[in-house]
C-alpha cells in the first residue's frame, strides 16, 4: 500500500481516546475515510482506503490524488501530482493541511466518517455530453471555440475521461482569468484525450494532449494544477 492505514483499536478506550506509545503520547485512530475541518474553516474528505489517498474539498468538484512519501520523525507527507505537499500526517495521527493561503500549514481535526470515493458508471452518450460541456466552458473562457475530443475510449473508462475533460476546462478557465494566462490560452487550439498506461499532459503544436490511465481510477488523470503547469511550461 502506498498510503498508511490505521490499525483497528483493541479497546473501547483506544477507540475513543487513541492508544499510547511507549513515551506516553496518544495515538489517534481516525477512520480510513473521514471528513476533516481545518483551523481556517476549510472542510474536506480524505480517503485513505485506496492505493492512492484521495482528497476533495467541500467547495470544489475536483478530487486530488495524493502520493505518500516518508518524512522525518516517522511522519508521512502526501503530495499532489506536481510534487507539492498537501498534507502531513504525524506518526501519532495528527494532520496538517498545506494550501496556497496557508503555505506553512494549519492543523485539521476529524469531524466524522465519510463515504469512500468510487468511480461511477457512465455511458458513452453521457461522455459525449461531458465533452461538449467542457468544450463550451473552455470556449467561453478563451472567447473562441476550443474543441474537446476523446478517441478509443474503452468501456468503463468513460468517467475518467470525462473527469479529465472537466479538469482541462477548469485549467483553461483559471489561466484565462489573468493577462499572462490568457496569452497561454491563446496557444491552445483544442484538447485531445487518449487512454494510456499512466496519466500525462503536454501542449504540442497548439493541441493540449491529455493521457488518462483508467486502471488507476480517479488517480488516473492529471490534476487541473498539473494541466496549468504543463501549459505554462510549454509557453
Amino acid at each position: 500500500m502506498a498510503t498508511p492505514c490505521a490499525a483497528g483499536p483493541d479497546t473501547l478506550r483506544e477507540a475513543l481516546f487513541g492508544s499510547k506509545s511507549e513515551d506516553g503520547r496518544e495515538h489517534r485512530h481516525d477512520p480510513e475515510v473521514a471528513r476533516y475541518t481545518a483551523e481556517t474553516g476549510a472542510t474536506f474528505i480524505l480517503d485513505r482506503s485506496q492505493r492512492r489517498a484521495l482528497l476533495k474539498f467541500d467547495r470544489s468538484g475536483e478530487i486530488w490524488a495524493l502520493q505518500a512519501a516518508p518524512a522525518p520523525r516517522g511522519d508521512t507527507i502526501f503530495k499532489n501530482d506536481i510534487g507539492q505537499p498537501v498534507l502531513r500526517a504525524t506518526r501519532l495521527g495528527g494532520l496538517t493541511l498545506f494550501t496556497r493561503d496557508a503555505p506553512t500549514g494549519v492543523a485539521v481535526a476529524v469531524a466524522g466518517e465519510a463515504p469512500a470515493f468510487v468511480v461511477p458508471a457512465m455511458t458513452p452518450q453521457a461522455l459525449v455530453q461531458h465533452l461538449a460541456r467542457a468544450s463550451g466552458r473552455a470556449s467561453k473562457a478563451a472567447k473562441r471555440l476550443v474543441p474537446f475530443r476523446a478517441s478509443d475510449v474503452p468501456a468503463g473508462a468513460e468517467f475518467v475521461v470525462a473527469d479529465a475533460a472537466n479538469l482541462a476546462a477548469e485549467a483553461i478557465t483559471r489561466l484565462a482569468a489573468s493577462n499572462s494566462g490568457r496569452r497561454l490560452v491563446d496557444e491552445i487550439k483544442g484538447v485531445r484525450i487518449t487512454v494510456g498506461r499512466r496519466p500525462d499532459v503536454r501542449l504540442d503544436d497548439g493541441l493540449l494532449r491529455i493521457v488518462v490511465a483508467p486502471k488507476d481510477g480517479v488517480a488516473g488523470r492529471p490534476s487541473s494544477l498539473r494541466i496549468v503547469h504543463a501549459v505554462a511550461s510549454a509557453g
